[in-house]
């Protein structure tokens, strides 16, 4: 029997669909690195389990190389404009200017994390383009209606990159905020 394997080089070769279930699996094994890989090598490569322990030494770990050699950086940049099912979906362009809806949809879950409710979040934030000259555009108004199923099948890349981007945006926000009382604190005289 021959097994052809196809073994994603990059984040954007796994989709969010498969991503999640990796997690919900990998939580079994908890920090046990032989079932870290297996769950790597099923979930990313689709390598059926009982065919798992069949895989010859050089192979397992030429595979295990490729997929450690990318899983550790998830820092990617954000990806202003995508592409699903030939649709272009851009990224909210003005967060400051969100529309209430979709500020109230999004703050809804718990935490903004890579987990089970994080494609409706996305789908809150990529709305298909109506409009777009060179790296501007304008994206249809929020209606309302998150559509989660749409961004299953969308590439880890998009999905960590817009969670760096919001991750970098709230620790640039930190940062000005613990300057920002330290200036005031450096100010106020002391009147003793």
């Amino acid at each position: 029997m021959e097994l052809k394997i196809t073994v994603p080089t990059q984040w954007s070769g796994i989709t969010l669909r498969e991503y999640l279930a990796f997690q919900k699996d990998i939580e079994v094994y908890g920090e046990e690195e032989s079932g870290y890989i297996a769950c790597l090598l099923h979930h990313f490569c689709k390598v059926p389990v009982d065919i798992l322990t069949q895989l010859d030494t050089d192979m397992y770990v030429n595979i295990k190389n490729d997929l450690v050699g990318f899983i550790g950086n998830t820092e990617l940049p954000l990806q202003r404009i995508i592409k699903i099912d030939g649709v272009e979906y851009g990224f909210e362009p003005n967060l400051s200017k969100i529309a209430y809806g979709a500020y109230l949809d999004i703050t809804k879950y718990d935490t903004l994390t890579i987990d089970e409710n994080w494609a409706k979040i996305m789908s809150i934030l990529y709305r298909p383009i109506k409009k777009k000259s060179g790296a501007l555009y304008d994206i249809e108004s929020y209606k309302g209606i998150e559509n989660g199923e749409l961004f299953q099948n969308v590439g880890m890349d998009v999905h960590f990159g817009t969670m760096h981007f919001f991750l970098t945006l709230l620790q640039g926000l930190q940062n000005y905020i613990l300057n920002s009382l330290r200036m005031e604190k450096e100010q106020v005289p002391n009147i003793s």
